[in-house]
């Protein structure tokens, strides 16, 4: 075959416009893509993925925005990966099955540790690793939060990414990290951040109270492998719920435990749209669309939000925003991106109220309400 001339290089560049390598490379990947509002990951069917060496799935939320989506991968009983090492950053959460994970860094040594559900984990920057399904018997998921979609779109280079030797020893911090040992660093409530490689139980893992995000709030912000993706793990006490809320796209949000549901709309929308949610359930609020989490269950309501932009690495500017002038925790009415209890729509509270009438759980938020009035309004429109 005759080589392209110059001016056919030319045209053929010419002809490719609006490109995106990453879905691209979505597709010839051979596994399910799975795009949608919510997606129950424990029921999210998966293929064989050769890259990986086990099942997996791509889940792409309508609220992903353009730097992060989610991996999801099936570790047959007895079952490994492939050694991996990439250029992307990636936050695992364990949604089902024990096993163990083995690091290899720079200076030659390497560092396993075990996890079970709920755990969570991350590796340094390209550092080689292989993830193992500990059990004979039973099957372990595992759900990978990751930045490939910003880092192929910027090279469009897949061998660059999955076949890169460069290291990153500044990654790779204290060896203590990957045994679930961590450093806190205690800034103001709501940003008191654990440094670590691993958290062996997120549903145990001791929360500090952010009292300024809604009633009895809990939370922790974690720095993983010193790296870009940030993650935080919040918590609503029985009969609560957190204050509404908005941001930039990207954030996935994973429930750890408890029940519930989330309303989301833009400011002006008459309705809500609405999520419910359980353990397995990740969702991700599209931009600048406000939305707020509600606790329904018998238990406390713990859930582990993951996207670009960590505390250390604010990353893009909604982050860094986020966190300075436009903080969460703050009024809409003094340049915040929070709505106070006292401000939020009449209609929320009675559908809370509503809801707990259905699953038998009394409200703890009567010191913000009147409650009383609003329960002898539902009892006569029924």
């Amino acid at each position: 075959m005759a080589e392209a001339t110059t001016e056919q290089i030319a045209q053929n560049r010419k002809d490719r416009v609006m490109l995106d390598p990453y879905l691209d490379w979505a597709d010839g990947e051979g596994v399910p893509i799975i795009d949608d509002f919510g997606v129950d990951l424990l029921e999210a069917g998966t293929a064989p993925w050769p890259r990986f060496g086990v099942d997996g799935a791509i889940v792409h939320l309508k609220g992903r925005g353009n730097f992060v989506s989610v991996f999801l991968f099936d570790l047959a009983p007895g079952a490994k990966t492939a050694p991996l090492r990439h250029l992307y950053e990636d936050v695992y959460y364990v949604l089902s099955g024990q096993g163990s994970t083995k690091v290899e860094t720079a200076d030659g040594q390497t560092h396993s540790f075990e996890w079970g559900p709920k755990s969570m984990f991350a590796m340094p920057l390209n550092a080689r690793h292989q993830i193992f399904n500990g059990s004979g018997m039973a099957p372990a998921r595992l759900a990978s939060t990751n930045n490939l979609t910003m880092i192929l779109n910027l090279f469009h280079n897949v061998p660059f990414i999955f076949a890169n030797d460069e290291t990153f020893t500044e990654r790779e911090a204290d060896p203590s990290w990957f045994a679930g040992e961590g450093e806190m660093t205690s800034i103001r409530p709501g940003r008191i951040l654990w440094d670590t490689n691993f958290v062996p139980d997120l549903s145990a893992f001791e929360l500090k109270p952010w009292e300024a995000r809604g009633a009895g709030s809990a939370n922790m912000q974690f720095i993983l492998a010193d790296g870009g993706m940030g993650a935080h793990c919040s918590e609503m006490p029985v009969g609560t719920y957190k204050k509404g809320h908005r941001h930039g796209p990207g954030l996935h949000i994973f429930v750890v435990h408890g029940a519930g549901y989330t309303l989301l709309w833009y400011q002006g929308d008459e309705d809500f749209e609405r999520v419910d949610w359980r353990h397995g359930m990740v969702f991700a609020p599209p931009d600048e669309m406000f939305h707020q989490h509600f606790d329904t269950s018998a238990t406390p309501a713990r859930y582990l939000a993951v996207g670009l932009g960590s505390k250390r690495y604010p990353v893009i500017q909604d982050r860094r925003a986020g966190s300075e002038g436009q903080r969460s925790d703050v009024s809409i009415k003094e340049g915040g991106r929070q709505i106070e209890y006292e401000d939020q729509d009449p209609r929320i509270h009675r559908i809370y109220l509503e809801e707990l009438q259905r699953t038998g759980v009394g409200s703890r938020m009567g010191k913000y309400f009147d409650e009383d009035r609003i329960l002898k309004e539902i009892e006569g429109a029924a």
